[in-house]
């Protein structure tokens, strides 16, 4: 796939990225507007539809994913090509005056020039939109390049161009990435999950009337929990898509109360190592992401959240924490920036050892 057909397929991903689940929420929210032209059935079952279709848009966020990028494919791509120009309006101009009486010819060389006029405005417009497609060509070539290079900086503008993470963005959420090597992306994602998970609970009674009912304090934590996990696999999922590292390493923040303040906060409350791998062999449109994350090298205390108010605090995992990807995919100054930390390790192990052996010797004398 060339570099156009890549573009266009982003491009069409993105306006399919609303899932059926969402589109169908929009229709539901549009015939919301007309509820007053329905009769009071119709209406309660239309809220409750909606409210049931507003879950599982939260519910199903780990199902989508853009498609991915051939950034090789991108970087060979051929130019565009160069636009001809034809004479088609003056072809037909001069074609019509051949079958028109010799009367009738007075205006021929007039109309033949401004038929060619309008071939030459065509081609200038075809021109036009040749050079913006160089210009994308050249743009998407040389980042082409530079992502196959394993250069951060085009990981970055990857990231900013494309925004794959639109959908949570709109959800409430945020993100903030760190590249640690060409293989390897830290991603801290904030789940505002008490914003986007409503606090009521709608329902259909026998008699066709909508119940309003506040959400269980269980039940809200467990949506929260699948809602939590979902998004860490939506954007594992994306930066697969959109980048060539072998693994992503997602953090979830979310509010949490202290224990030792009794204050909300936003703290790590799950944190995943995904290796690229392993998330290829997993089918998402079946899949529970919290029963998921025990394929993944992870930290979370989620369990509890079922049935307290918040997430329990974590450490989140660092990339030292998580196997080292071979140095035989890592660039020279990665494998140097891997070395001198290796080392700035051992010296400071070796020197805690010699404070520790120092202050044996003392109590011993």
């Amino acid at each position: 796939m060339g570099y156009q057909a890549s573009v266009r397929a982003f491009a069409a991903a993105q306006r399919r990225e609303e899932r059926e689940a969402q589109k169908r929420l929009r229709e539901l929210q549009r015939q919301a507007k007309e509820q007053a032209k329905l009769d009071e059935a119709a209406r309660a079952s239309l809220e409750v539809e909606t409210f049931e279709r507003e879950l599982d848009v939260l519910l199903s966020i780990h199902k989508g994913q853009h498609p991915p990028f051939d950034w090789t494919a991108i970087a060979a791509a051929l130019p565009p090509p160069v636009p001809a120009r034809d004479a088609f309006n003056e072809f037909r101009a001069r074609q019509r005056l051949e079958v028109l009486p010799a009367s009738e010819r007075a205006d021929s060389d007039s109309i033949v020039e401004q038929a060619r006029s309008r071939d030459d405005e065509n081609f200038q417009k075809a021109m036009q939109v040749h050079a913006e497609e160089m210009s994308e060509w050249e743009k998407m070539r040389t980042l082409a390049r530079r992502v196959l290079a394993g250069e951060h900086k085009a990981y970055i503008d990857c990231l900013q161009e494309f925004n794959p993470f639109a959908e949570i963005a709109d959800l409430g959420s945020t993100i903030h990435f760190t590249i640690h090597t060409s293989k390897l992306i830290e991603c801290v994602l904030k789940v505002n999950g008490k914003q986007a998970i409503p606090k009521e609970m709608k329902t259909l009674t026998v008699s066709k009337k909508v119940a309003v009912k506040p959400m269980p304090k269980a039940r809200f934590h467990e949506l929260y929990l699948d809602y939590l996990c979902g998004c860490a696999f939506r954007v594992g999922r994306e930066i697969f898509a959109l980048l060539p590292v072998s693994a992503a390493l997602v953090a979830a923040r979310a509010d949490s109360v202290d224990p030792s303040t009794g204050k909300t906060t936003e703290q790590a409350v799950l944190s995943v190592f995904m290796p690229r791998d392993v998330m290829a062999q997993l089918d998402f449109d079946r899949l529970d992401p919290f029963l998921a994350l025990a394929n993944f090298q992870h930290r979370g205390d989620l369990t509890g959240s079922r049935k307290s108010e918040s997430f329990r605090a974590i450490v989140p995992l660092t990339s030292s924490d998580v196997p080292h990807l071979a140095h035989g995919a890592m660039s020279l100054q990665e494998l140097i920036h891997a070395a001198e930390k290796l080392r700035g390790e051992i010296t400071a192990e070796i020197a805690q050892n010699t404070n520790t052996s120092n202050d044996t010797a003392l109590q011993a004398g």
